[in-house]
């Protein structure tokens, strides 16, 4: 399948495409470091957010604390600017053991363990573009920097549902949205970049078109057969789309339209 055939659904499930004016804003080349910085920081948010997900939902006490080990190294270089990429290369990689709560009671019973091999691939392919960038950093100098987060994922979590399933739902196409997001700003930007950050990007864009796809997957899972959450979804598209296409004075990988100073 091209790059088109698979970036056709997620042009068509967002709203709106990505503003030129942070287009041309991010292809400027004193933004490189700061884009590289918070696309990095976005792939273990990514990350954390599934980990989230199968922690409180599926997981037992056991796996939740395999993952948060799994994670750490990765959390202390963005908090604690702890390690490097030699260090992360040698990170123990998770087992295939992952254990879902003995919980018949639970009302995702029925799904979880869909949800965990979704997420656990998830996170596996959003650490390794979390170490792919950090490489890209490190071969051309680019020292990480903290930096602060964008109001792009926190205003969408701001709509969010206080009551189960409905609270999972939400967050479940949350996710896609994220996801269908970035694929569709990879295949924006890339041909804007050098040739090493092109194909970097271009060969990003499948498994983001596949986790957009699987939250979306999920969502319908935990509504139920027959029940439509396309209301929904609707809804947090037109979200989506005022917080890509309003203004924002702070630039960052999923922010809005730039504001000219």
């Amino acid at each position: 399948m091209s790059s088109e055939q698979f970036l056709a659904p997620i042009l068509s499930f967002l709203q709106c495409e990505t503003p030129d004016a942070w287009i041309n804003e991010a292809k400027k080349a004193e933004n490189l470091n700061l884009l590289l910085i918070d696309h990095m920081i976005c792939e273990l948010k990514a990350g954390q957010s599934a980990l989230f997900l199968i922690r409180k939902y599926a997981l037992d006490k056991s796996s939740s604390a395999e993952l948060l080990a799994w994670f750490k190294p990765y959390e202390d270089f963005i908090y604690k600017k702890q390690g490097d990429l030699a260090s992360l290369g040698q990170t123990p990689k998770l087992s295939k053991a992952v254990v879902l709560k003995a919980t018949p009671s639970d009302t995702f019973t029925l799904f979880s363990q869909d949800l965990v091999d979704k997420m656990i691939l998830l996170i596996k392919e959003e650490l390794h573009h979390f170490y792919q960038v950090l490489e890209i950093m490190t071969h051309r100098g680019i020292e990480y920097q903290n930096i602060t987060a964008g109001r792009y994922a926190k205003s969408l979590l701001k709509h969010v549902r206080t009551y189960e399933p409905q609270a999972l739902i939400d967050k479940l196409i949350i996710g896609a949205f994220i996801e269908a997001r970035s694929c569709e700003r990879f295949a924006k930007l890339a041909p804007h970049l050098d040739d090493d950050l092109n194909q970097f990007y271009v060969s990003l864009l499948r498994s983001e078109a596949r986790h957009y796809q699987d939250y979306l997957t999920l969502a319908q899972q935990v509504a139920g057969e027959g029940v439509d959450i396309n209301e929904r979804i609707n809804e947090f598209a037109q979200v989506e789309a005022d917080l890509i296409t309003s203004p924002d004075q702070d630039f960052k990988f999923h922010s809005g339209a730039p504001i000219s100073v």
